[in-house]
């Protein structure tokens, strides 16, 4: 890959000024060769691959950010979905396979590992619903482990016995690591049409299509985009656009070249580069920001889906530009606590969940790290769930949930995470209820957009 002079020093003002980074390196790990009807042996097996693929994946990012002097904030791990190899194992054994996982990740250095994941999208094994229960005591019993459940997809509909259950498991959770404001709700996710190399958290998994170690890179940069587009003199939307897409490419080679020296240093394949506009709580490196620069008093106002919609496109068309393997999720998120913007905006009051609900129809993923009330019941929850699901399905794209119903806070509150998770003002939530509906259950059909063959 031929990198010009100036481009290198453009990356250098944005890394300096702009808060761009490498925002996570992620190991793909295959662990379908573990399997093993033994626990202990089963667990030994996770432990010995895991340890010996990714001995060398903290101190190799390191050194190439070193080379590059580019930010590589997070190393992380993805392993097969836990559910697909672990079917025969009681609750309790399956939970052990989390601790497992969470010691490895802590021997290795990484800050998360994904992959205590279910795909049932069309139904339930007996084996994905033991995985399905045990989630809300793995996640209180370890602290770098990440759960996903996908299901829903446009080829399959929407699987509303799931839903149900995942309100409860999120009640559950939250309800576990009380003692700490609900966090286990912050390493959950629900998806819809989940993409199998995603690399970030708390979505990533290594799927069944994939080699047997591969690297996958999240590159994130909302504080350029931002720059970008404030350093424009009274440009129209076109311009904008056109903007937005040539920033995109830039930190797009970027992380592509840095994705691939780790792959090489590693001997793993390399897969595919994320460009995911994430926000972090530090000021300016925001997607409401990004909104508000296009024209808007504050996000959540009348037009931020428009303005959303053109962020999102222009981002994906740049990427696709400068790259042959862009991939995983690749847009903006909207993350409420991660976004010192959004939380800013539902402070002031002109951010509601509804609105959220309008943007995550034209964004890479969902209703993010969202707090509501404590007593917010778990039908509620997963009519939310099963709101965001139906626009993924007949979208055919990704979205997905990862909400915190806050043990103890009402609406107005504010949880305090710390980090990357930054803090959360609690949303208020409808008071009419859904539990009739979410107690039908049965499975709410693929949309007619699903007949492709």
């Amino acid at each position: 890959m031929f990198i010009h002079p100036e481009e290198i020093m453009e990356t250098i003002h944005m890394i300096s000024s702009m808060n761009l980074d490498i925002r996570t390196v992620t190991m793909g790990i295959n662990l379908r060769d573990c399997a093993h009807p033994d626990i202990e042996t089963f667990n030994d097996n996770i432990h010995e691959k895991m340890t010996r693929c990714a001995s060398k994946l903290v101190d190799v990012a390191d050194e190439v950010e070193q080379m590059y002097g580019i930010p590589i904030i997070n190393k992380r791990i993805s392993v097969t979905p836990i559910a697909t190899i672990a079917e025969t194992f009681t609750q309790k054994e399956i939970v052990s396979i989390a601790k497992t996982l969470d010691r490895a990740a802590n021997e290795i250095g990484v800050d998360f590992i994904g992959g205590f994941t279910a795909l049932v999208h069309k139904g339930m094994t007996a084996g994905d619903r033991r995985l399905i229960n045990a989630i809300p005591e793995a996640l209180a019993v370890t602290e770098k482990v990440c759960s996903s459940v996908n299901v829903a997809t446009t080829k399959a509909g929407i699987n509303m016995n799931a839903v149900n259950l995942m309100g409860k498991v999120i009640k559950e959770t939250a309800d576990l690591t009380r003692d700490r404001d609900g966090i286990g709700c912050a390493k959950l996710v629900v998806f819809a049409n989940a993409p199998e190399d995603n690399p970030f958290m708390a979505g990533a998994f290594h799927g069944v299509g994939e080699t047997d170690c591969v690297i996958n890179v999240g590159v994130s940069g909302p504080g350029v985009v931002n720059s970008a587009i404030r350093d424009l003199d009274n440009p129209d939307l076109g311009e904008i656009a056109e903007c937005i897409k040539k920033t995109a490419f830039k930190i797009t080679r970027m992380g592509e070249m840095t994705g691939r020296e780790v792959s090489r240093r590693l001997e793993a394949d390399f897969g595919v580069v994320d460009l995911s506009l994430a926000p972090t709580p530090e000021v300016g490196d925001s997607v409401a920001a990004i909104l508000e620069a296009m024209g808007l008093e504050s996000c959540g106002t009348h037009g931020t889906t428009a303005a959303l919609a053109l962020l999102n496109d222009a981002v994906k068309k740049g990427g696709a530009m400068a790259s042959s393997s862009v991939g995983g999720l690749s847009g903006a998120f909207i993350p409420v606590s991660e976004d010192a913007g959004m939380i800013e905006a539902v402070k002031r009051g002109s951010l509601k969940l509804d609105k959220l609900e309008a943007m995550t129809s034209v964004c890479s993923v969902g209703l993010d790290m969202i707090a509501v009330p404590g007593d917010t019941s778990s039908s509620t929850i997963s009519a939310i769930m099963a709101d965001e699901m139906a626009i993924g399905m007949i979208n055919r794209k990704t979205t997905a949930v990862r909400i915190i119903p806050a043990p103890g806070k009402m609406t107005g509150d504010m949880v305090e995470y710390g980090g990357l998770l930054g803090s959360c003002p609690v949303m208020p939530v409808h008071k009419f209820s859904s539990e009739e509906f979410v107690k039908k259950a049965g499975r709410i059909p693929a949309p007619i957009q699903a007949l492709t063959n």
